[in-house]
């Protein structure tokens, strides 16, 4: 057990450093939003529903979403977490994550005699339909996004003899197409606004016609969570987002924590991961957390930051959402199913 140093004691090392600044200047900066989106509550509900309904275990394609904590605490209720479909022992039930899948990888379900459950978040469904539909209409498609993640994948398995990944504004320069007069883009969902602006600028140097997707792809969630980082950031001293290193919004969070003038920024999945010399010298703290991310990891957070002084927290707005999905078709089927059955209703 460590002693604690006597009254008389003088602080030294990091602890000397922290008490230059006064109690009263030590702040925390509270994100809001924060946290799950619409579309990752929807996923992980509709684990525990699938789970509820059909009993364990129901197996998952990929991780539901990219958080650890999610993923271990459906693990503990029955969730099996699989690489690839073919891993699912016929006649079981399949899972497809928020991230979305290919085409390729519904068939490999149908061959492999499984029922599936959809949960791909309606927002990347709408970017497989706009690549879909230009596709047909004959465009090259610049995809912007980040190599091998699940979504691009997904989104790429679409209309692969059109689409051309392009990750980030120093990739434009290798991009080739057939028709400079015929090309759209789209973009991964989680991506930080700023850069993929950055990208479509140059896109647009290199091909004057560049045609814009009819929405902004960015989804809400992640536009919302990074004004609410950029509002704190040019305050905060250190910022630490909670989130998990393979969730690509949690990532983008801490760079744009960065580029709004935070002196330090850091990833962590839970707030035993938070290194004390991070605090040498700060007077304010911003928190926040992506858009996988539940609130408990974020009161960990908060507790641990209490414990050494930051007990006075300020909430930063920068936006009220009220978004909510409904659960996949195939739940809300057998829901209302059984709401019949037992003489009742059920929500979708």
């Amino acid at each position: 057990m460590t002693s604690r140093p006597s009254p008389t004691a003088a602080p030294s090392g990091d602890a000397a450093r922290r008490s230059d600044i006064q109690p009263s200047a030590r702040k925390v900066l509270l994100a809001a939003p924060r946290g799950y989106c619409a579309g990752v509550d929807r996923a992980v509900i509709a684990v525990e529903k699938a789970l509820e309904q059909y009993g364990a275990p129901v197996y998952v394609r990929h991780e539901i979403v990219h958080n650890k904590y999610v993923v271990k605490t459906l693990e503990k209720k029955g969730a099996i977490f699989v690489d690839e479909t073919e891993e699912v022992p016929e006649g079981n039930i399949v899972i497809f994550s928020a991230h979305g899948v290919a085409p390729v990888v519904h068939e490999e379900a149908k061959r492999g005699k499984l029922a599936t459950i959809d949960a791909t978040c309606p927002l990347v469904t709408k970017v497989h339909k706009e690549a879909v539909r230009f596709a047909n209409e004959d465009y090259d498609i610049l995809l912007i996004g980040h190599e091998g993640h699940e979504e691009v994948i997904g989104t790429s398995g679409e209309a692969p003899d059109h689409i051309t990944l392009v990750d980030g504004p120093d990739d434009v320069a290798n991009v080739e197409v057939r028709d400079p007069d015929k090309v759209v883009w789209l973009s991964q969902t989680t991506l930080s606004v700023d850069e993929t602006m950055e990208t479509v600028d140059a896109l647009k140097g290199r091909f004057p016609n560049l045609l814009s997707p009819p929405s902004d792809d960015i989804c809400y969630a992640t536009q919302n969570r990074q004004t609410a980082v950029k509002q704190m950031g040019a305050e905060a001293d250190l910022v630490i987002v909670v989130g998990s290193k393979n969730s690509s919004n949690s990532v983008r969070l801490v760079e744009v924590a960065l580029g709004a003038g935070a002196r330090d920024a850091h990833l962590v999945d839970y707030a035993e991961e938070i290194d004390e010399s991070w605090l040498e010298g700060v007077g304010t703290v911003g928190v926040t957390s992506g858009a996988s991310v539940p609130e408990i990891l974020v009161h960990g957070v908060l507790d641990w930051l209490a414990q050494r002084g930051y007990e006075d927290v300020e909430t930063v707005t920068a936006a009220q959402e009220s978004i909510a999905f409904s659960l996949p078709k195939e739940l809300r089927r057998d829901l209302r199913a059984e709401a019949r059955a037992a003489g009742g209703t059920a929500e979708d």
